[in-house]
Protein backbone atom coordinates (compact mmCIF):
# COMPACT_ATOMS: atom_id res chain seq x y z
CA UNK A 1 0.00 0.00 0.00
CA UNK A 2 1.27 3.63 -0.72
CA UNK A 3 2.03 5.94 1.87
CA UNK A 4 0.59 9.53 1.58
CA UNK A 5 2.53 12.07 2.96
CA UNK A 6 -0.35 14.72 4.02
CA UNK A 7 1.72 17.32 5.43
CA UNK A 8 3.33 17.65 1.60
CA UNK A 9 -0.46 18.29 0.32
CA UNK A 10 -1.69 21.72 -0.57
CA UNK A 11 -5.75 22.43 0.47
CA UNK A 12 -6.44 21.78 -3.20
CA UNK A 13 -4.96 18.02 -3.59
CA UNK A 14 -6.02 17.31 0.66
CA UNK A 15 -9.96 18.46 -1.00
CA UNK A 16 -9.40 15.77 -4.13
CA UNK A 17 -8.01 13.05 -1.86
CA UNK A 18 -11.18 13.46 0.37
CA UNK A 19 -13.46 13.80 -2.34
CA UNK A 20 -11.90 10.55 -3.78
CA UNK A 21 -12.36 8.50 -0.26
CA UNK A 22 -15.36 9.34 0.25
CA UNK A 23 -16.49 8.59 -3.70
CA UNK A 24 -15.06 5.11 -2.67
CA UNK A 25 -16.50 4.12 0.47
CA UNK A 26 -19.75 5.44 -0.86
CA UNK A 27 -19.40 3.06 -3.86
CA UNK A 28 -18.05 0.13 -1.76
CA UNK A 29 -21.47 0.56 0.77
CA UNK A 30 -23.89 0.47 -2.45
CA UNK A 31 -22.02 -2.72 -3.45
CA UNK A 32 -22.84 -3.96 -0.09
CA UNK A 33 -26.55 -2.74 0.23
CA UNK A 34 -27.17 -4.21 -3.43
CA UNK A 35 -25.23 -7.75 -2.69
CA UNK A 36 -27.65 -7.87 0.61
CA UNK A 37 -30.99 -7.09 -1.03
CA UNK A 38 -30.10 -9.98 -3.39
CA UNK A 39 -30.04 -12.18 -1.02
CA UNK A 40 -33.71 -11.30 0.19
CA UNK A 41 -36.79 -12.51 -1.03
CA UNK A 42 -40.46 -11.06 -1.09
CA UNK A 43 -42.66 -13.44 1.25
CA UNK A 44 -39.42 -14.57 3.46
CA UNK A 45 -39.08 -13.83 7.18
CA UNK A 46 -36.69 -12.24 9.02
CA UNK A 47 -35.29 -11.10 11.97
CA UNK A 48 -33.32 -7.80 13.05
CA UNK A 49 -32.44 -5.46 16.05
CA UNK A 50 -34.15 -2.27 16.13
CA UNK A 51 -33.50 1.06 17.56
CA UNK A 52 -33.80 0.43 20.86
CA UNK A 53 -31.91 -3.29 20.72
CA UNK A 54 -35.18 -5.12 20.89
CA UNK A 55 -35.33 -7.83 18.27
CA UNK A 56 -37.65 -7.97 15.99
CA UNK A 57 -39.22 -10.53 13.35
CA UNK A 58 -41.60 -10.14 10.21
CA UNK A 59 -41.96 -11.05 6.65
CA UNK A 60 -40.03 -8.91 3.46
CA UNK A 61 -42.74 -7.11 1.66
CA UNK A 62 -41.12 -5.03 -0.91
CA UNK A 63 -37.29 -4.28 -1.63
CA UNK A 64 -36.59 -0.95 -2.11
CA UNK A 65 -33.55 0.58 -3.75
CA UNK A 66 -31.46 1.14 -0.59
CA UNK A 67 -33.85 -0.45 2.15
CA UNK A 68 -36.17 -3.56 2.66
CA UNK A 69 -39.71 -3.17 3.93
CA UNK A 70 -40.72 -5.93 6.82
CA UNK A 71 -44.00 -6.46 7.89
CA UNK A 72 -43.45 -7.07 11.55
CA UNK A 73 -44.98 -9.65 13.76
CA UNK A 74 -46.35 -6.68 15.82
CA UNK A 75 -48.32 -5.54 13.29
CA UNK A 76 -45.25 -2.46 12.52
CA UNK A 77 -44.19 -1.58 9.04
CA UNK A 78 -40.58 -1.41 9.04
CA UNK A 79 -37.89 0.05 6.39
CA UNK A 80 -34.77 -1.41 7.39
CA UNK A 81 -31.13 -1.39 5.43
CA UNK A 82 -30.44 -4.84 4.28
CA UNK A 83 -27.32 -5.26 5.50
CA UNK A 84 -29.06 -5.24 9.30
CA UNK A 85 -31.56 -7.92 8.29
CA UNK A 86 -31.09 -11.49 8.77
CA UNK A 87 -33.06 -14.80 7.97
CA UNK A 88 -34.66 -16.02 10.62
CA UNK A 89 -33.36 -19.69 11.21
CA UNK A 90 -36.39 -21.08 11.50
CA UNK A 91 -37.32 -20.41 8.26
CA UNK A 92 -33.88 -20.93 6.91
CA UNK A 93 -34.12 -24.53 8.27
CA UNK A 94 -37.54 -25.14 6.73
CA UNK A 95 -36.10 -24.52 3.49
CA UNK A 96 -33.16 -26.70 3.89
CA UNK A 97 -35.24 -29.63 4.62
CA UNK A 98 -34.11 -29.93 8.39
CA UNK A 99 -37.73 -29.47 9.72
CA UNK A 100 -40.79 -30.45 8.22
CA UNK A 101 -43.89 -28.59 9.38
CA UNK A 102 -46.86 -30.14 9.89
CA UNK A 103 -50.47 -29.56 11.00
CA UNK A 104 -52.73 -31.12 13.49
CA UNK A 105 -56.62 -31.86 12.41
CA UNK A 106 -58.52 -31.40 15.64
Amino acid sequence: MHRIELGDLSEAELIALHDAVVDRLHFLHQQKTTHALLELSIGERVVFKDNSGQTQAGIVIRRNRKTVTVHGDNGCQWNVSPQLLQKEKRAVELQSGKLVPFSRKG
